[in-house]
């Protein structure tokens, strides 16, 4: 079985809470127990930096502008990093600036993890295609949206909502 979980933050390469803790132990443990399973995240610039043999998977233009898949491994985990230096290149946590100021345009680049997220489900990297799709946070609505597709012809969504970062904008948001 094939398992990517989409996330925001990955411990030990960044941590805002207890998410980063699960995404940085489940891959690991599912790939012990067998499973390929695999993590896409932005490449933040703590995350980037840490996952030291990306190379390019693809390049697409998409609607939150250029970006580049990589792919490469941390701690023996296969990592895909969506790089977009306009959106993930900041100061500050993956959520809010230096000011403690959520990004404005946060919408827009969760919902680019969560889209990268569900064109995985339909062949993104097309050596690897994801059997379960497991989504957390900010990119949970995004890619529940976008993944009808890839469910369509098989791939089975698993999204977790949590307390915080729920992915909730404002319907004036994706205008």
């Amino acid at each position: 079985m094939q398992v990517l979980h989409v996330c925001s933050e990955m411990f030990p390469l960044l941590k805002t809470g207890g998410l980063a803790d699960v995404i940085g132990a489940l891959p690991a443990a599912q790939i012990a127990d067998g499973v390929d399973a695999r993590v896409l995240l932005p490449a933040f610039p703590d995350i980037r930096r840490g996952v030291t043999d990306a190379q390019v998977v693809s390049r697409r233009d998409t609607f939150a502008g250029h970006i580049t898949l990589l792919f490469g491994h941390y701690n023996g985990v296969g990592i895909y990093l969506i790089d977009a230096p306009h959106l993930y290149d900041r100061p500050g946590s993956p959520y809010h600036d230096t000011n403690l100021f959520a990004y404005t345009d946060n919408v827009l680049r969760f919902a680019l993890l969560g889209w990268v997220g569900a064109e995985m489900a339909s062949g993104l990297d097309p050596f690897w295609r994801p059997d379960v799709v497991q989504c957390a946070r900010l990119a949970c609505r995004s890619c529940a949206c976008v993944s009808g597709g890839a469910r369509a012809s098989g791939e089975v969504g698993v999204y977790c909502a949590h307390l915080a970062y729920q992915g909730m904008f404002l319907c004036t948001s994706y205008e």
